[in-house]
C-alpha cells in the first residue's frame, strides 16, 4: 500500500541481518538536521507545498489599499516538524519579505522563484511545535494557471479578491500551499472605510480606527475547521452584506456587488433549501456557517468553493449554487490528497447538480447520464473538440485538472456505482464516506477500497474511472 493510503499500513519486520546493517550504518544514532524539501512531489504540481513540517494554524493580519493595489501583511504560522530541520520552505509569489522570526528569534531568509527558504541558526527538533512570523508587503499579483485561467490576487472594479486553486494563495500569504496540509485560520483585514473585507469562517468583530477623513475598518474572521490553503479567500469591495440564519440556526453571510442585490436575495433564499436537501443525501453539514460572495469579476470567469462561503464571479444559477455548496462536503471537508484526486471533489459536485435538476422537475439523472454519453449535453464537450472521453477522470494532467472528464465523467462514475449498488446502499456509502473522513484528506485508491469493502461494485471503476475512451453503454 502506498504512502498516504487511507487504510492503516501493515507493520514491517526487518530480518536480523538487515537490522545489524541498519545499526552499523547509523540507524541507532540521533538524526542529523537537514533542510525540509521544497515541494511535496504532487503528481501534477511537484513544486507546490513543502516537506518537513505540518501547519496547524495561520494567523494573517493584512492591510489592503485598493488605490494602488498595495498589501501589507504579517503571517504567524504555527507548525510541527516532521523531521529535524535545519531550514524549511514556504511558498510565496512576489511581495517583499521585511522580516522573519522563528519562536521570536530573528532568522535569515532567501528567495528563489516562489520558494521562500527560512534558514535556522538552531535546528527545530522532530515533532517539536514552532512558530514562524513573516512580515511582508508589496503589490500582490494575479497568477495564470497551466490551463490559462486566472487566480491569485485579482483586482476588480470595486476592490480585489484572493483566490487559490491550485496555486494562487501564495500570491497573498506565505504558507505550505498544498491541499494535503490543512489548518485553521484567523484572518484580520484592514481596508478603507466604506469597503468590506470578507474571508473564511465567521466574522468575529469589526473595528474602526484612524483619524476622521482617513478612517479604516478591520474585519476579523475565524475559521476553526481544517482548511486547505487553496480554499482560503479574501474579497475586498464595496459589498452590500446581508445576514440571516437557516431554520436549523446556521449563520448565513452573503456579500454582493452593489449591482447584484437581486441575485443576493435569491441566493439567500436558496442556500437553506440546498443545505437541507444535501444534508439528507450526504449527512450533516460539516461547517459552522455558510453563505456566498457574489461579485462582478469577468477576469476570473469561474466559481470557487471557498470555505464555507463560495465565491461567484457573477450572479449564479441555481445549479451553480448547488455545485459549490456540495463542495463543502466533497472538496472542503473531504479534501483531495493530491491534485490528481480532483475528480473526488468535482465528480460529487457535478452529480449533485444532476440530482438537483431531477428534483426540480427537469431531466432525470439517468437522462442526463445518457445525454453526456451521447454528447447531447453541452457540458459534455468543449472548445477545440474536447470531450469527456479525452482521458480517464482519475488521470488528468496539469493543464486538465479542471477538464471535462474530471467533472462530467466523474459524475458518471458515481451514477454507475449507484446503479450497481442500488439507491439505499449507494447513499449509505456516500454518507459513510463523508462521515468517516470528515476534515481529512482522501484519495482515489482509498475511495475505491472503501466502496469495494461496502459491496460488489463489479468493474465500475476499471471501466468508468480508469478506462480510456468511451466504454460500451450498459
Amino acid at each position: 500500500m502506498r504512502t498516504g493510503h487511507l487504510r492503516s499500513s501493515r507493520r514491517v519486520l526487518l530480518p536480523a541481518a538487515l537490522l545489524v546493517l541498519v545499526t552499523a550504518c547509523g540507524g541507532g544514532t540521533a538524526p542529523m538536521a537537514r533542510p525540509g524539501a521544497a515541494g511535496v512531489n504532487d503528481p501534477l504540481f511537484p513544486g507546490l507545498g513543502n516537506d518537513g513540517y505540518h501547519v496547524s494554524h495561520y494567523g494573517l493580519t493584512l492591510d489592503y489599499e485598493p488605490e494602488g493595489n498595495h498589501l501589507s501583511g504579517t503571517a504567524v504560522i504555527r507548525a510541527r516538524a516532521t523531521e529535524k530541520l535545519s531550514a524549511f520552505n514556504l511558498d510565496l509569489k512576489g511581495l517583499d519579505v521585511r522580516s522573519a522570526r522563528v519562536d521570536g528569534e530573528p532568522v535569515r531568509t532567501s528567495r528563489k522563484g516562489t520558494e521562500l527558504t527560512v534558514e535556522l541558526d538552531k535546528p527545530v527538533d522532530k515533532y517539536r511545535w514552532f512558530e514562524t512570523t513573516i512580515v511582508y508587503d508589496g503589490q500582490p499579483q494575479a497568477v495564470k494557471d497551466a490551463d490559462g485561467s486566472t487566480e491569485g490576487w485579482v483586482e476588480t472594479d470595486h476592490g480585489a479578491v484572493g483566490l487559490g486553486e491550485p496555486a494562487g494563495s501564495m500570491a497573498w500569504f506565505p504558507g505550505n500551499h498544498h491541499p494535503s496540509d490543512k489548518a485553521a485560520y484567523d484572518i484580520a483585514v484592514t481596508v478603507p472605510k466604506g469597503f468590506t473585507a470578507v474571508a473564511n469562517g465567521e466574522l468575529k468583530r469589526t473595528e474602526d480606527k484612524g483619524p476622521a477623513g482617513a478612517r479604516r475598518t478591520t474585519y476579523t474572521w475565524h475559521s476553526g475547521e481544517p482548511m486547505a490553503s487553496y480554499l482560503a479567500v479574501v474579497a475586498v469591495g464595496e459589498f452590500k452584506v446581508t445576514t440571516s440564519k437557516t431554520p436549523s440556526g446556521l449563520p448565513v453571510y452573503i456579500a454582493a456587488h452593489p449591482g447584484e442585490s437581486e441575485a443576493a436575495a435569491k441566493v439567500a433564499k436558496l442556500v437553506p433549501e440546498v443545505l437541507d436537501w444535501a444534508g439528507g443525501l450526504f449527512g450533516p453539514y460539516p461547517f459552522s456557517s455558510t453563505g456566498a460572495v457574489i461579485d462582478r469579476n469577468p477576469e476570473v470567469g469561474y466559481e470557487l468553493e471557498t470555505q464555507p462561503k463560495p465565491y461567484f464571479h457573477a450572479a449564479p444559477s441555481d445549479r451553480l449554487v448547488v455545485h459549490e455548496l456540495a463542495h463543502q462536503w466533497f472538496g472542503n471537508s473531504l479534501t483531495p490528497r493530491t491534485w490528481k484526486d480532483m475528480w473526488l471533489s468535482e465528480g460529487f459536485a457535478q452529480y449533485a447538480e444532476w440530482m438537483w435538476e431531477e428534483r426540480s422537475g427537469g431531466r432525470s439523472v439517468r437522462q442526463i447520464f445518457d445525454d453526456y454519453y451521447d454528447g447531447r449535453d453541452p457540458e459534455s464537450k468543449g472548445e477545440g473538440g474536447k470531450t469527456i472521453w479525452d482521458f480517464p477522470p482519475a488521470g488528468p494532467g496539469p493543464e486538465t485538472v479542471s477538464g471535462l472528464p474530471v467533472y462530467g465523467r466523474g459524475a458518471m462514475v458515481l451514477h454507475k456505482l449507484r446503479e450497481k449498488l442500488g439507491d439505499r446502499e449507494f447513499f449509505r456509502l456516500v454518507r459513510g464516506w463523508a462521515a468517516q473522513y470528515r476534515y481529512q484528506n482522501v484519495d482515489t485508491e482509498g475511495f475505491v477500497d472503501f466502496c469495494e469493502d461496502a459491496g460488489d461494485v463489479g468493474d465500475v471503476f476499471d471501466v468508468w474511472l480508469f478506462g480510456k475512451g468511451r466504454p460500451a453503454k450498459r
